[in-house]
């Protein structure tokens, strides 16, 4: 497997996770039609996998563009 394949699926992953957050939230808001501690709890959920999708979309910039030699 190469660096830049690593990369692009990363990258992917990311973009499909931050996405994957933002419907949520808004699913669960229209939903509820209220904000209360179970949509609070959903929320801090939805954030971390949010950040994680950054992190992919950072790790999968690194390989393409400042490793991609390997």
């Amino acid at each position: 497997m190469n660096m830049e394949f690593l990369g692009a699926t990363l990258d992917l992953i990311g973009k499909v996770l931050i996405a994957y957050t933002a419907i949520k939230v808004h699913y669960r808001f229209w939903k509820e039609h209220r904000i209360d501690q179970a949509v609070f709890q959903s929320m801090k959920a939805e954030q971390t996998i949010g950040v994680i999708g950054i992190i992919f979309l950072l790790l999968g910039f690194v390989l393409e563009h400042v490793f991609p030699m390997f």
